[in-house]
């Protein structure tokens, strides 16, 4: 998979996508890993991770919204990506279909605290 195949296939899936698109078309790095999870697996993780964030206050975009679409997806098996700014201050967080042709889910974090979107 190639940075523009990945950035074709970054919609409107969450508020976070066009972001995650803009990191991958300005320099960011990205990765998509061969494994799959279930994604009730990911769901319980990435509940727990939004919980932590509120409770920190770190900036996020659009984790509420991915919780949601990883709990309606029951325990089909997902392929996780991640895009990383240039300047590393964003991480985007991709769960993709277990082919890795569609993007279900994007959330980001930041990585710092005083940055906020």
């Amino acid at each position: 998979m190639t940075s523009d195949d990945l950035a074709a296939m970054l919609a409107e899936q969450t508020p976070a996508c066009g972001p995650a698109r803009d990191a991958l078309l300005t320099g960011g790095t990205f990765v998509v890993w061969d494994g799959l999870v279930p994604a009730n697996q990911l769901f319980h993780t990435y509940r727990t991770r939004l919980r932590l964030t509120q409770k920190r206050g770190q900036p996020t975009l659009a984790l509420a919204e991915t919780v949601e679409i990883l709990k309606g997806t029951g325990d089909e098996l997902l392929r996780i990506g991640r895009i990383d700014t240039a300047d590393r201050t964003w991480t985007f967080m991709l769960f993709l279909n277990a082919t890795a042709t569609t993007v279900l889910a994007c959330t980001g974090v930041c990585a710092t605290r005083d940055k906020t979107d």
